[in-house]
């Protein structure tokens, strides 16, 4: 069975090689207004699927962006695996989204072969704001699903928090 793809892939506006797609949020950032679905409600739908694959074949700039955001899941469960209400995850995924990450080109980044650094500092500041945008949606749309049947996280979202896309982590090792 082949991995999911981006159905946005033939979006023409790029930061770096990824697409620079409409999202459907009210996090500030450089994404334009969307429609639903939008990346973010594609990669929560392919998640399940998605993070079981060793390799990822690209077919386009927005699937970097589907699988930036898969790895972000990922440490998004595992930050969730220790909160005990949907109050106390709503608040760790705000704080994750926030938090300092690596961009493309960084030594941090665990996909600096699949990503284009960015040409310059504007672009380099467009490309974390934007990854910002997205990182916030994608915890507040987690925390819904994760949450969905009540007040303890679903076990059908929480048995992947050992899973790892690609064999790769966002997180520095050791955390």
């Amino acid at each position: 069975m082949p991995a999911y793809h981006s159905q946005f892939n033939d979006c023409q506006r790029l930061l770096g090689n990824m697409a620079l797609l409409p999202v459907n949020t009210n996090f500030k950032g450089p994404a334009p207004k969307g429609d639903n679905p939008d990346i973010v409600d594609e990669t929560l739908q392919y998640f399940k699927a998605n993070v079981f694959f060793k390799n990822y074949e690209i077919k386009g700039p927005a699937d970097r962006v589907l699988m930036y955001l898969t790895l972000y899941v990922t440490e998004c469960l595992k930050k969730m695996q220790k909160c005990k209400t949907k109050n106390d995850a709503t608040k760790e995924m705000n704080v994750l989204g926030l938090a300092s990450f690596a961009l493309p080109g960084e030594s941090g980044f665990p996909l600096n072969a699949l990503y284009k650094k960015p040409e310059n500092r504007g672009e380099a500041d467009q490309m974390r704001n934007y990854l910002i945008q997205l990182r916030q949606e994608t915890g507040l749309r987690l925390v819904e699903k994760v949450y969905a049947d009540g007040p303890a996280p679903s076990k059908w979202w929480m048995c992947f928090t050992k899973r790892k896309f690609m064999e790769k982590s966002l997180a520095a090792p050791g955390q």
